[in-house]
């Protein structure tokens, strides 16, 4: 999928899956977009990847000529908004979004003049994204994150934000920020579904794509069904460990019919 397309599609709010990753290495990267993920997201803001892990991880999604590349960035700041793009992401996560003002700023650093801030630099995305700013500008997807309890409250205003492609949850932050005691918190089980509720149709009623980040396939099918357009599948660290764990007790197993 190129960059224009996928972008376009998130845009008419089609069904998008991707995939996470927050290990740093390349050679994952590839073997994960070969299985057929719409994205694959490398996360530098709490994952364990620099910049040329970035780079090279992009460099080897896009060797699979499958997903997109995206990346979720360190902070709401033009300087990594446009390193990532120049990287040859296909569109950047922003976290912690609070405003509608925080928003529109993350737009235009991921945004070419006149309408952002954007500097002409694209480096490697030059040879897959635009090449003029106006085409790169289309093609590329500006997501904000609402995972705070101001994101949460003005996620109304954040979603009509102009230029802004669509809203992604952090389940773990939102969670807390409508008052759990920690990020799996079953007692705000009730108020967690209430803000899913609301940021999903928040984001039906602008006209934008509605994201979340999911921990199993499972998960995602279900929020996907309840009106989220895309979502992301748990990480590769995550899986890492249930598979060895998996393979562990079943090593430890006594044989049958010993």
């Amino acid at each position: 999928m190129t960059a224009s397309e996928f972008a376009s599609r998130m845009r008419r709010r089609e069904r998008l899956i991707g995939y996470w990753s927050v290990l740093d290495c390349p050679v994952a990267h590839e073997w994960l977009a070969y299985v057929g993920y719409d994205y694959l997201a490398l996360d530098l803001q709490h994952g364990l990847i620099g910049y040329s892990g970035m780079v090279a991880g992009l460099t080897a999604v896009d060797a699979a000529q499958g997903p997109v590349g995206m990346v979720r960035v360190e902070a709401n700041d033009p300087t990594p908004i446009g390193r990532a793009l120049d990287a040859g992401a296909a569109g950047v996560i922003v976290p912690l979004v609070n405003t509608a003002a925080e928003a529109a700023s993350a737009v235009a650093a991921a945004t070419y003049p006149p309408a952002g801030i954007r500097s002409y630099g694209p480096m490697r995305a030059q040879l897959r994204i635009g090449p003029t700013p106006a085409v790169a500008n289309n093609d590329t997807v500006v997501l904000a994150m609402i995972e705070t309890p101001q994101g949460l409250a003005n996620v109304e205003e954040i979603c009509a934000t102009e230029g802004l492609t669509g809203v992604y949850v952090g389940p773990s932050d939102l969670r807390i920020a409508v008052g759990g005691a920690h990020s799996q918190d079953p007692a705000v089980d009730d108020e967690f579904e209430a803000a899913l509720v609301r940021v999903r149709e928040a984001a039906a009623a602008a006209g934008i794509a509605a994201g979340i980040h999911t921990p199993d396939g499972a998960t995602a099918s279900r929020r996907l069904g309840e009106g989220y357009t895309f979502a992301s599948v748990a990480s590769d660290l995550t899986h890492l460990k249930i598979a060895a764990a998996a393979h562990l007790k079943a090593a430890n197993d006594e044989p049958g019919g010993s």
